[in-house]
């Protein structure tokens, strides 16, 4: 299994408030992209690639970052060789080619052609998270269904509905419908899905089917992972495994909230296996 972590973002709004911060220990990471944030004793990104490096299920790690902070990237993977990192070409927000077309970059650049796990680099789990887990549910799935896919869940507040995916599920935890950002009357479901998929192989190729179907359309209609996911689901099984929650860092506050976390609670050695 492959893996792709997506770290081609810009993080807007996490910068303003980093570059408006009193605080020197949080003024002096403006600059930093989320992924290499320091959270507890590493840097964010680095949580993913120690558990992923203890894997015997995962192979090949490729990190889709811009041209912007292309460099900052490269130095932190000096320090794993199993890392290699691709520019996607953009330099601003204003250009981004969006999550979905980051992930196409990778499977071309690399003729991925096996069994895929996305991650979102700017994303951790709660202590109750842990990789061989979500793999060995995986496996499960594969052998009744060779082309099912398998993504996470976690139950979210209703004012925080309008910010996520939100995933509608049958008895079997099969995903019926994802609907991107929609109001608490809009479904009963409170189940978030946060930008961690373990894709099969037979699914690769409708990630460049729904770009070319996408390609006039504007960057909100295609930019999010999601929206790929609830095109997918029409046309793939989609299964979910259920956590108690994630830390999606993309402002100051929830930076905080996740740094204070991991230095408290959270072992590295243990974390994620």
């Amino acid at each position: 299994m492959k893996v792709v972590i997506l770290a081609a973002g810009y993080g807007t709004r996490l910068l303003k408030d980093l570059q408006e911060a009193k605080e020197e220990q949080y003024a002096k990471l403006a600059g930093v992209p989320k992924p290499l944030l320091p959270i507890g004793k590493l840097p964010l990104i680095s949580y993913w690639v120690e558990a992923l490096k203890a894997s015997d299920d995962t192979q090949n790690i490729f990190v889709v970052t811009n041209e912007l902070y292309y460099r900052k990237f490269k130095e932190w993977a000096e320090n794993y060789p199993c890392v290699q990192v691709i520019n996607d070409g953009t330099s601003s927000n204003e250009e981004r080619l969006g999550a979905v077309s980051c992930l196409q970059l990778a499977i071309d650049r690399f003729k991925i052609d096996d069994h895929i796990m996305v991650i979102g680099g700017d994303t951790l789990f709660y202590e109750d998270f842990h990789l061989q887990r979500v793999l060995e549910k995986y496996e499960a799935l594969h052998k009744v269904d060779d082309q099912a896919n398998l993504v996470l869940s976690y139950s979210c507040k209703e004012e925080e509905m309008r910010k996520y995916g939100i995933l509608e599920t049958d008895e079997n935890q099969k995903i019926t419908a994802l609907l991107e950002k929609p109001s608490a009357t809009d479904t009963t479901s409170r189940q978030a899905c946060p930008c961690f998929y373990v894709f099969c192989k037979h699914t690769l190729l409708l990630v460049k089917e729904f770009l070319i179907e996408k390609k006039d359309a504007p960057i909100s209609e295609k930019d999010a992972p999601g929206l790929f996911l609830s095109w997918l689901v029409k046309r793939k099984p989609v299964y979910c495994h259920p956590l108690f929650g994630r830390f999606d860092v993309g402002n100051l506050e929830s930076y905080i909230k996740c740094n204070d976390y991991f230095k408290e609670k959270i072992h590295i050695p243990n974390y994620l296996q």
